[in-house]
This record gives C-alpha cells, structure tokens and sequence, in this order.
C-alpha cells in the first residue's frame, strides 16, 4: 500500500504525465536579444578597405607564380639576390598585364597571355569578395556593382604604379603613369563581372536582354571558344612535330635542369598566344614574327629567328595537298556553333509545343559572326607585340584582318549550320501526359 504524504500526493492514472505541462499553456521559446537601436543586422566592411584587400590579394596571388618562374634559375645558380628574382617578377607581372618594359635592346610589350588570364580571374574574384563584403550581395543595383569595380580598379592602379617605380629602381624604364591606367583598364572590367554576377546585375540584363540577341551573344562566344581550341589543336601538333629543334634550343641555354624548368614554364606562358596566332593563321590573314615577315597558308616568309623553343613549330612553307583541309575547319567550327544554336531551338520549341521560325534561327547565327569577329580581334590584338628594337618590333596577328574574316566566316557557317539543322530535323512531338483514370461510379445497390 503506498504511503501518501502532504508532499506527495497521489496522482490519478488519468491525469498528465510527471514531466508533463498544464494544458493551454504554451511552451515558452528561446528567446533572442532584439538587436540594439541604430546596429545592423550584418557588419559590413568600408568599400576602401574591402576593395584595397582584395586588389592587394589578387596582386599577390598572381605576382608570385611570375617570381618563382623567373627566379628559379637565378637563385638555383646562385646566379643572383633575392631582389634581383624580385625585380624580375614585378617586370613579368607588368609585362602580363601589357605594361611595355624599355630596355636597352629595345621596347619589350609580348604579353604571355597565360599570365594575362590569371590576373583577370583574380581580379573577377576581387570583385565579387568585395560585393560580398560590402553587403551588395544579391541586391540587384547596378550603381553598387559599378562602384565596385571603380573601387578595385583604383586600388589596383595604385599597386601597378609602386610596381613601376620598384622595376624602374632596378634599370628597366617604365612610366608610373602607363601602368596605373593600364592596371586600372584591366582591373575594371574584371572586377565589374565579378560584381555583376554577386550583386544579381547579370541575371536582370540576361532576363531583359532580347532572346535573339542572347542566343547570338552565346553562339558567337561558343564559336570563338570552338575555333581557339581548333587553334590551340593545331598549334600544339606543330611545337610536338618540331619537338626535337625546341629540346634543342632550351638545350642551348646551359642555365641547368633548374633553369631549363624555367624556361620551359616561360614557353607555356605563351602558349595562349600561340593558339591566337594560329587561329588567325587558319582564317588567312596569318600573323607576322618580324618586321617584313609574313606566316600565312598561302605563304611563309620569314628571317633568321631568335633561339625561342615556342617559334619552332613555324610552318616551313605553304600548304599544300591535306594540308588544304586546314581552311575549312574554321567553317567547319562556326556549322557546329550553329548547329548547337539550332538544336536548343528546336529543343525548347518541342517542350513549349511552337514551332521555331527562320528569323527566329538566322537573326541568333547572322550575330554571332560579329560577336566572334570582336572577340577574336581582341585576342589576336592583345596577344602580339615588340620583342625589342629592329627587326623584332613587329610580333604577332593584324586583329583588323582578323576581327573581318572571323565575322564573315562565322556568320555565314552558322547560318549554314542552323539553316541545314532545321532543314534536316524532323520535328518531335513532346511526350504527352498520361491521361488521368477515370473516376469510380458508385455500385447500383
């Protein structure tokens, strides 16, 4: 028999449970601090100092991969200081982003457009950490995303200009105020892409941009990346055929195994321009490697050469038998961007049960040949330059005669492409949905 005391009193088996609350009353909930009047809901960084990080950051990121580059030689042959390596990298880092350097040779502007790249990434990363750190994350204001990249473009100018008096310190001659308008020429657009795709600014001109002029702005851009990786193909089987002469010519250097690396990862830095030449040499107007030189499919006229293990997969002469088939790939690459233009078409037309029109297909192809003629005579323009005074002063495409050809060639293999792919597609019907089950009568009693 259980005790019952004052204490504990006895509870029914049908009443709530030991650890159970009263009913109607509520559970009360966690509570959290308001936060104070005049606080934000989020710190957010200075616009100065957000950007001034962030230019610094991507500086670094991509000025050092330059310095190890061209002091691994120098410090693995003791062959100089730490400063000199130093020097060396800030010249190589100006010289990517198309600073020219004098020197006593002569004016040196070939931009190894590997390097190139990299500083435009960093810099589109730059934008988009400083969106991010200012609180611009997802707004959607354009002026928030210009302000950005001004701020970052700004910073950047500032690092380039110390970075010409530093290399001007150690004999090279460059101007203070070429490289701050030219790092900020190059930090402003990056940074603004960034800050475009952080703030949601690109998503609002994608969705008001005109569906033809989208589908045009996408094949162009699919067609150039589709002709530079032909040009790229091609470029890379003339320096593997001529593989011998180019072990040859870092052979020639004596700078050791070390040395030899270097080298080596200087040739690659060049490697995108030369996909950019070859891709120009595929489209005809070819590129030039010296003054009075001429490298085209029709003709081949050059000099003696500097001991350059990249220019030793120069064609020997024109082309001539198979080698012909060379003109047509870059038609060949803008039917595909037309082709693929064309299937998505048709594709989003199938699910939307409409049916594609010409004008709704040609007008996209018709502009694309400019949007890549643009693109490429901009590569091709970026990726030449002097290597020094005399006969080397003239290096690389005309981008005049390239951005030309590339639109014609371009606009019309698209057209073609997208033309014979609604010519030869059958249309689909989409699958249609399966009929709903027919509802139960109810059973005669």
């Amino acid at each position: 028999m259980s005790r019952v005391t004052p204490d504990q009193p006895r509870r029914s088996a049908a009443g709530p449970g030991a650890g159970a609350r009263p009913p109607g009353r509520a559970r009360p909930g966690v509570r959290v601090p308001a936060p104070r009047a005049g606080e934000p809901s989020r710190s957010r960084a200075p616009l100065p100092v957000a950007a001034g990080v962030a230019a610094l950051w991507a500086a670094v990121t991509s000025w050092l991969p330059v310095t190890m580059v061209l002091g691994l030689a120098q410090l693995s042959e003791d062959a100089g200081s730490l400063g000199g390596a130093v020097r060396a990298g800030l010249a190589g880092w100006l010289l990517g982003h198309g600073v020219p350097l004098q020197t006593a040779a002569g004016p040196l502007g070939l931009a190894p457009l590997a390097l190139s790249a990299l500083v435009v990434w960093r810099l589109t990363r730059a934008g988009v950490h400083v969106s991010r750190a200012v609180g611009a994350r997802g707004g959607g204001s354009p002026r928030q995303a210009l302000t950005v990249a001004v701020a970052v473009a700004v910073g950047y100018a500032l690092l380039g200009a110390i970075a010409a008096i530093a290399v001007g310190a150690g004999g090279l001659r460059v101007s203070p105020v070429t490289a701050a308008l030219t790092f900020a020429a190059f930090a402003a657009p990056a940074a603004l892409v960034g800050a475009l795709r952080t703030t949601g600014v690109w998503g609002l001109l994608a969705r008001r941009c005109p569906p033809a002029v989208r589908d045009g702005l996408r094949t162009g851009l699919v067609a150039a990346l589709l002709l530079c990786g032909a040009g790229a193909g091609a470029a890379g089987l003339a320096v593997a055929t001529g593989g011998g002469d180019a072990a040859d010519m870092i052979g020639a250097y004596r700078t050791g195994v070390a040395g030899q690396a270097g080298i080596t990862l200087v040739s690659l830095a060049y490697a995108p321009n030369a996909t950019a030449w070859s891709v120009s040499y595929l489209l005809g107007p070819g590129f030039a490697v010296g003054t009075d030189t001429a490298v085209r499919t029709s003709e081949v006229s050059v000099g003696a050469l500097p001991a350059v293990p990249l220019l030793a997969g120069l064609p020997r002469g024109p082309v001539d038998g198979l080698g012909s088939g060379l003109l047509a790939v870059p038609v060949l690459a803008a039917m595909a961007a037309g082709w693929l233009l064309a299937r998505r078409l048709l594709r989003v037309a199938a699910e939307e049960r409409a049916e594609v029109g010409w004008a709704a297909l040609l007008v996209p192809a018709a502009l694309a040949g400019p949007v890549a003629g643009a693109l490429l005579g901009l590569v091709a323009a970026a990726s030449g330059g002097p290597l020094g005074g005399g006969r080397l002063a003239e290096i690389g495409p005309a981008p005049w005669p390239v951005a030309g050809v590339a639109t014609l060639v371009i606009a019309v293999g698209a057209a073609l492409g997208a033309a014979a792919t609604r010519t030869l597609t059958r249309p689909t019907a989409p699958p249609s949905r399966p009929a709903p089950p027919p509802r139960a009568t109810p059973a005669a009693r």
